[in-house]
C-alpha cells in the first residue's frame, strides 16, 4: 500500500495547473465526473498556492518599451526627447535599440499617453 503521508505531501506541492491536469487524468482513468475530484484535488494545492494571490493585484507601474522606431525615426527621437530628459544622442540610441525602455515605472495614464505619442510619430511601442 502507498505511503499516504508522502502522497499528501506530493499533492500539496502541485501548482494549480498541475492539479487541474491531474484531475483530468484521474477522470479519464477512473471514468468519473469532475465535480467531486476537483473539490478534493483543489484542497491541497489551494492552500499551497494561497501566498501568490497578492501578485495578481492590479499593476500600478508600467514601462514603455520601444520595439521599432519605424520609418520616421527623427519624429520618434523628438518625441522621446519630449517625454524624457534625454539628450539627442541618448534619445537616438533609445530609438535605434529595439526593446529599450523609454519610460520606467510610470502610471498607466502616463504610459498610455506616451505610447500614443510614440505611435503617432511612427514607432511600434509596447506597455508592460
Amino acid at each position: 500500500m502507498a505511503d499516504l503521508e508522502k502522497l499528501v505531501e506530493e499533492l500539496s506541492s502541485l501548482s494549480v495547473l498541475e492539479a487541474a491536469e491531474l484531475v483530468k487524468k484521474l477522470e479519464e482513468k477512473w471514468g468519473v465526473s469532475a465535480a467531486a475530484p476537483v473539490a478534493v484535488a483543489a484542497v491541497g494545492p489551494a492552500t499551497a498556492t494561497a501566498a501568490p494571490v497578492p501578485e495578481e493585484e492590479e499593476k500600478t507601474e508600467f514601462d514603455v518599451i520601444i520595439k521599432d522606431a519605424g520609418p520616421k525615426k527623427i519624429e520618434v527621437i523628438k518625441t522621446i526627447r519630449q517625454l524624457t530628459n534625454l539628450g539627442l544622442k541618448e534619445a537616438k540610441d533609445v530609438a535605434e535599440t529595439p526593446g529599450s525602455k523609454v519610460l520606467e515605472a510610470v502610471s498607466k495614464e502616463v504610459a498610455n499617453d506616451a505610447k500614443a505619442k510614440l505611435e503617432a510619430a511612427g514607432a511600434v511601442v509596447e506597455v508592460k
